[in-house]
């Protein structure tokens, strides 16, 4: 990728953080559950979650698509490139720079710092990626990811608005759980694995499977946190269990 798609991309992931401000004002308009009404601290949590909906749904389907149409990409991880893939990294560039300010100034950095963590390796991997063009195709399988965020994301929202059918939580558990699998632990496993065999420790290729093996860690975390608050609620130990307003991640 030359020089000359830096201003571009710096454009595209510019207008992406735009498009997820705007969204983020529309949320606003929505109607909010009693339960998120009656707790005034629960109000940006939902509308951030709301974002973080679209962005999902947007993103892994379009990672989910651009790889189905072009199943050639997989042949070639560090090299491949597609125009779409492209595009779907600088927007959910975009994405993550403006979660991560949207955490900042509402002042739920401590509570969220996770999530900021997260991001921060995301964009600064992503950025890489747009400039010299490489590991798009590695970027594509791990947004697929989010195609499994469309339904924790669901999870977290039933909960927040304590929807009084069970049946609708208990079948979503099921479904986040395969989904889970599906579309983070496998894709993840694969990128490892791919990394750590045929990826040259060295410049990019060391910042990358860094950042990977980090990632490998948070997200086998995250996992022994859905299971025991889902499947075995008897393990959850102090506050692991509790809901704390303006949490962002899964804890409880």
């Amino acid at each position: 990728m030359g020089p000359g798609w830096r201003a571009p991309s710096a454009a595209l992931v510019g207008g992406s953080v735009a498009l997820f401000g705007a969204l983020r004002r529309a949320a606003l308009a929505l109607p909010r559950p009693a339960a998120v009404r009656s707790r005034p601290s629960r109000a940006w949590r939902w509308r951030n979650l709301l974002v973080s909906f679209a962005h999902s749904v947007l993103a892994g389907l379009w990672a989910l698509l651009s790889l189905w149409h072009s199943p050639e990409l997989l042949s070639d991880i560090q090299d491949g490139y597609s125009v779409s893939g492209h595009l779907l990294v600088c927007f959910s560039s975009g994405y993550f720079i403006h979660d991560s300010l949207d955490i900042i100034f509402n002042h739920q950095s401590r509570s969220s710092w996770e999530y900021l963590v997260h991001h921060a390796m995301a964009i600064s991997a992503f950025v890489s990626l747009i400039i010299t063009g490489r590991f798009l195709v590695a970027a594509m399988l791990l947004l697929l990811v989010e195609v499994s965020n469309i339904f924790l994301t669901i999870r977290m929202l039933l909960k927040m608005s304590n929807v009084p059918s069970p049946a609708l939580y208990e079948a979503n558990k099921y479904v986040n759980l395969v989904m889970y699998f599906a579309f983070r632990l496998a894709p993840q496993a694969y990128l490892t694995w791919y990394f750590l065999r045929f990826v040259e420790v060295q410049g990019q290729g060391a910042f990358l499977t860094a950042n990977l093996l980090l990632l490998d860690a948070m997200i086998l975390m995250y996992f022994s946190r859905l299971l025991r608050s889902d499947f075995f609620p008897s393990l959850r130990k102090g506050s692991a269990g509790r809901d704390v307003d303006g949490e962002k991640f899964l804890i409880d």
